[in-house]
């Protein structure tokens, strides 16, 4: 009788190396990048996230396969959408959205248009049943963006929001610092945003006319508390109630055209946040201030075991051991140096373009489902916040921010 042989098979020897031969499986993605021939579609979006992924070789997931976003370009002008391709060696782009939507192939819809043009576009890519990723904010009021988000969750698909200052190099060190509990309890934040923006008179306006006017969707209120909602909610507690003042302090602009127009949107904007863990945040946004701080961003958070400023990159910290006594008296001149003290937080490992990590957690979320709590919801919280804040400031009062469900 044959009896089975105890030796291996020679071809069975070497199957972990045969797979490590093999190459991975590529995921190609079709992404409709819809209003990308604007500034941040164009330098954040397109070359410095879709662009670099794409020079990178893709984006690996959990299992060793490679997702590989395949952009076409969409807008209004085909001119300026063929120059853009051929710029950034890609074959596809189209004025057709609807043709670009019936496409099986192009699997995620992205809007980084005008606010006011955003909800349309969501809107058909929402019956074309693609995965949804857009621009902040996602529309220009709280109700269209709850009717997104109720809309894109009944139809089971995939959407987020971009949320990029979470990924900033100083609010990463930031969220270190709070993660290993350096600041003991967090009483309170201090955020200075903004610059001088020119009005065009005499040195050309560095940001769009449509900024300027409330009737186009401008206006720093609507466009920066967005952002201060998910900083507030995802670093330092719930917001739970708004006070805002907002100002029009430049009254007057020339647009694109060379013609002077009147300014009808806030360009500045005041505003105190309640969490609910008692943290309180007061952050002033302003295209009318001249910097003389950090960097252009800067969030000052205070505990009772130390406090730290994070800018856009760098982050110092000072521990209430290393606290100097100052003492109040005007009449000598201080000799102590302020800015003593203040140890750099080290960067633990280098930090990558803030909208393409993003972009490549959104690509993992698509491909292999995994975790993105950015959703249209939490774009929706950022409206609400606005909108509130717009009331606080119409009103001259406190106001308080409901907790928002789909």
């Amino acid at each position: 009788r044959k009896t089975r042989s105890a030796v291996t098979p020679i071809h069975r020897l070497f199957v972990p190396e045969l797979k490590a031969m093999q190459k991975p499986r590529v995921h190609t993605l079709g992404v409709i990048m819809n209003g990308v021939t604007g500034r941040m579609g164009t330098r954040q979006h397109l070359v410095r996230s879709i662009l670099a992924i794409r020079e990178q070789g893709g984006v690996k997931t959990k299992s060793g396969d490679v997702i590989m976003p395949d952009p076409i370009l969409v807008g209004r002008n085909e001119e300026k959408l063929r120059s853009m391709a051929e710029q950034c060696e890609l074959k596809r782009y189209s004025t057709d959205l609807d043709s670009c939507l019936a496409d099986p192939n192009n699997q995620i819809y992205f809007d980084a248009q005008v606010t006011s043009q955003r909800s349309a576009g969501v809107s058909k890519a929402i019956k074309a049943g693609k995965a949804l990723y857009c621009e902040k904010p996602i529309t220009s009021t709280l109700d269209e963006a709850m009717a997104l988000t109720n809309n894109a969750v009944s139809a089971g698909l995939k959407n987020g929001v971009v949320q990029d200052k979470l990924w900033l190099p100083g609010l990463l060190k930031l969220k270190h610092l709070i993660d290993s509990g350096f600041f003991g309890t967090i009483l309170s934040v201090r955020g200075e945003f903004g610059y001088w923006v020119f009005d065009g008179k005499v040195q050309p306006c560095q940001r769009p006319s449509w900024n300027y006017r409330k009737e186009d969707g401008g206006g720093i209120i609507t466009d920066m508390l967005c952002h201060w909602r998910y900083v507030i909610d995802n670093l330092f507690g719930k917001v739970s109630s708004v006070s805002c003042m907002g100002a029009t302090h430049i009254g007057s602009r020339i647009d694109e055209a060379g013609k002077e127009y009147r300014c009808t949107a806030d360009d500045s904007a005041y505003a105190s946040f309640a969490c609910d863990n008692g943290v309180i945040c007061h952050f002033n946004s302003s295209w009318s201030v001249r910097v003389r701080r950090d960097d252009l961003l800067t969030l000052q958070v205070d505990g009772t075991a130390g406090s730290a400023v994070a800018g856009l990159h760098k982050c110092v910290a000072q521990s209430a051991s290393g606290t100097p006594t100052f003492v109040w008296n005007p009449d000598v001149e201080n000799p102590v140096d302020y800015f003593d003290g203040w140890q750099d937080v080290p960067t633990p490992q280098p930090f990558e373009n803030a909208f393409k990590m993003q972009w490549e957690l959104f690509l993992k979320h698509v491909v292999d489902d995994d975790p993105f709590p950015w959703t249209f919801l939490e774009a929706a919280k950022g409206i609400q916040l606005a909108e509130l804040a717009l009331k606080s400031w119409a009103e001259r009062r406190w106001v308080d921010v409901p907790q928002l469900r789909v």
